[in-house]
């Protein structure tokens, strides 16, 4: 910078000098001046005012062509000439540009720099006068572009200054003789000033070129970094390209700017993101475009922008939905630029203007700029959810776990080695290795969630978590989110995102107890899940896509609710594909004695104590009791025992069991009415004689036949059945209490 101050300073001073010596000719009474050996007077006065008046004028230009055409018509009163140019240097291309004031002469197409007397008049820094004669013998080609001006007399002088050379400056006259050597000398120091100016002008042009790339240069680095801090300061995807979107309205001066985000599993295009003017909208958010051969597809497999203009966007219309639109809101021009990251397509930048048909080069090299930092961020935003949502799993996956273990299992292993548990077993074998979902009918407590963990475990997802919810636990409001998860702010109180259940079991296993509790209008989302692998959480728009094995339990009758239209037909089918029914404990009288010794040891381990045997009196009188409650009734009623026992045998309440007992002769009541009446009798004396007639306490007939002793005897009335009918069905021995003073239960 300093080595060019100092040589304007040069300049400005000979320029100063040359106009402070012209106007001291102008002042007055003649003068010889020794540098130029012409002698001034009065007649040279006015040629040496109007010159000062040209460089004055000439002096304060910085356009070169207002400078041209500005010395066309300031020289004419100093120097005679028919026409002029100036054939000025180019160093950065190395070529000379003709500068003509007025209309430009047609040159010949072929016609080099080289071929004409300029070329020698620059090669040697030397003024060239002749007449036109002597052209055409030395540049022919030159003097045959000139013939039509009826010209006689050429002078070409240099342009120089002290710091390079500038150019060439041509005169030519159609007078015969008017360029001698004191006219030569004159137009010698009219073109040093003259190149001064030109110099000024050229110096001036290109300081006023370099502060406008300077100026775009800041401004585009400034947009560059707007976008950077945009993509920085938002770790969310959907919220990043938002704030991308909006930032482009303003970068680009355009009123539609989107991102479109490729998803490749579809080969579609979403409409992820959008900033519209206010009331306006091209497509809602979420809105997805087949790829196939439309000018979106056409950018994203050629990796290329693309810039339409309003006659292209009329013609796309035809053919593409996107087209159609941008018809319909005025677009006058678009321009879609492709997302890449790693030689991979992510998506579209689009950019659209209603108010101007053309955008620029500079413009889209700015948008390919800004597409490169947003695919980076775009991959950086998916890494970080990716990595967000398995932390998440992981801490949730932990916690859940942990509840498990401070919760555990009603059982370690499956207790039973009766037919129907086997039946059950062996469908579990046949459907766990597939990928199938699994309904699991049964009354409450028979063990469907020890079903559900059998099926998990021999299964090819074993290695992952097996999840479970109680859809009959929560609310229906709660039972979504708990399902499906929420975004932050889907409500009030969801000041962070949450994982549901659904996503958290991502290639392992979901069991759903009680699913005949799921609200109808929630129904339609798991079916989804079932269908389509995919399910959005609460308050969001993105389909997040999971891999899940489904098992599903419940107690209620889903054909029935179907008819009732209290359940979805479509979502019953797919849970029935493969129903495993559990068989309620009453069907499975011989695994009793299995779940009570089980029961026992586990309870007597817990609570430090020792039991050492069970009457077998006790174990008859539970494998004869229905069980509405079935191994869950039977594990609380041991565990009951276990800490009533005092010593090391077994002592069940039986008094908790009336209501229990009352069911059995309910429903033997039931099953023996009208002409059953026989069989009934048949059974309570088969009892009596297995019981050798005894009526009461643990190992009477009473017990076994799960009633109160009062209500036998009733039954005995009822079914005429006399004292002597009892002696004789018990033959073997004699009964040894009298039916009348049978002691009551302990």
């Amino acid at each position: 910078m300093g080595d060019w101050i100092r040589d304007k300073c040069v300049t400005l001073f000979v320029f100063t000098e040359t106009i402070q010596t012209v106007s001291a000719f102008a002042g007055g009474g003649g003068s010889l001046d020794s540098r130029t050996n012409q002698v001034t007077g009065a007649p040279h006065n006015a040629r040496y005012e109007a010159l000062l008046n040209a460089l004055q004028t000439i002096s304060v230009q910085r356009d070169l062509h207002s400078l041209v055409r500005l010395l066309g018509e300031q020289l004419r009163p100093v120097v005679e000439f028919s026409y002029f140019d100036l054939l000025l240097y180019d160093p950065v291309t190395k070529e000379m540009t003709l500068f003509f004031p007025g209309k430009s002469p047609e040159l010949p197409a072929d016609m080099q720099f080289q071929d004409g007397p300029g070329f020698w008049v620059w090669e040697n820094q030397k003024p060239l006068v002749c007449r036109f004669e002597e052209l055409e013998r030395k540049f022919p080609t030159y003097a045959e572009s000139r013939r039509q001006e009826n010209l006689k007399v050429y002078c070409a002088v240099p342009l120089t200054t002290f710091q390079r050379r500038i150019g060439i400056l041509h005169f030519a006259s159609s007078l015969a003789q008017i360029y001698d050597t004191e006219e030569v000398e004159f137009i010698q120091r009219v073109a040093s000033q003259i190149a001064i100016a030109i110099d000024n002008a050229i110096n001036f042009e290109s300081s006023r070129q370099l502060e406008e790339k300077l100026a775009k240069e800041r401004d585009h680095l400034r947009n560059l970094l707007e976008v950077t801090n945009a993509v920085l300061s938002k770790l969310d995807l959907e919220e990043m390209l938002a704030e991308i979107a909006e930032r482009l309205t303003t970068i680009a001066a355009c009123e539609y700017a989107s991102v479109l985000l490729y998803d490749e599993s579809n080969d579609e295009l979403k409409w992820q993101a959008a900033s519209e003017p206010p009331g306006r909208s091209l497509f809602p958010v979420g809105t997805a475009f087949p790829v196939g051969s439309s000018v979106l597809g056409a950018v994203l497999r050629t990796q290329s922008p693309k810039v339409l203009d309003f006659e292209e966007i009329r013609n796309s219309a035809k053919e593409s939905q996107v087209g159609l639109r941008f018809v319909e809101e005025g677009i006058k021009a678009a321009c879609f630029v492709p997302l890449i990251s790693h030689g991979r397509a992510l998506g579209i930048l689009a950019v659209s203007h209603t108010q101007r048909n053309r955008i620029s080069r500079d413009e889209v090299k700015l948008l390919m700029e800004i597409a490169g930092q947003v695919s980076t961020s775009i991959d950086n935003a998916r890494a970080y959810r990716e990595i967000t949502i398995l932390r998440d799993k992981l801490a949730n996956e932990k916690l859940y776990l942990e509840e498990e273990l401070l919760n555990e299992h009603n059982f370690k292993e499956i207790i039973g080695e009766s037919a129907a548990l086997r039946r059950v077993l062996a469908q579990v074998e046949m459907v766990a290795t597939s990928d199938s979902t699994v309904l699991i009918l049964g009354e409450t407590g028979t063990g469907k969630e020890l079903i559900a963990r059998a099926i998990h475990n021999l299964s090819p997802r074993r290695a992952r978590t097996l999840l479970k919810l109680n859809c009959a636990a929560m609310p229906s409001g709660l039972l979504e989110s708990e399902l499906f998860g929420y975004e932050r702010g889907a409500f009030t109180g969801a000041v962070s995102q949450k994982m549901g259940r659904v996503e958290l079991a991502d290639k392992g296993t979901l069991f759903l107890d009680e699913v005949g509790d799921i609200p109808l209008e929630l129904q339609p989302k798991l079916l989804r899940v079932l269908q389509e692998r995919e399910f959005e959480r609460v308050g969001g728009r993105t389909p997040i896509r999971v891999d899940v094995r489904l098992i599903v339990a419940t107690n209620r009758d889903l054909e029935k609710m179907v008819s009732e239209r209290l359940y979805r037909s479509d979502l019953y089918y797919r849970f029935n594909v493969f129903p495993i029914v559990m068989p309620p404990l009453r069907e499975r009288p011989e695994d009793i004695p299995l779940l009570v010794r089980h029961f026992a040891k586990k309870y007597a381990d817990r609570m430090d104590r020792r039991i050492e045997s069970i009457p077998s009196e006790t174990m008859q009188l539970l494998s004869r009791l229905p069980w509405p409650g079935n191994v869950r009734e039977l594990e609380n009623l041991i565990e009951r025992a276990v800490i009533l026992t005092q010593d090391s045998v077994l002592n069940v309440p039986f008094a908790e069991l009336s209501t229990a007992r009352e069911n059995l002769e309910h429903r033997i009541s039931e099953s023996f009415r009208g002409d059953s009446v026989g069989t009934e009798r048949d059974l309570i004396l088969r009892t009596l004689r297995e019981t050798h007639g005894v009526v009461a306490g643990p190992k009477g007939a009473a017990a076994r036949l799960g009633m109160s002793r009062s209500t036998l005897f009733s039954r005995l009335q009822l079914l005429n059945i006399s004292a002597k009918e009892v002696r004789n069905a018990s033959r073997l021995v004699r009964m040894n209490v009298s039916l009348s003073s049978t002691p009551p239960l302990p």
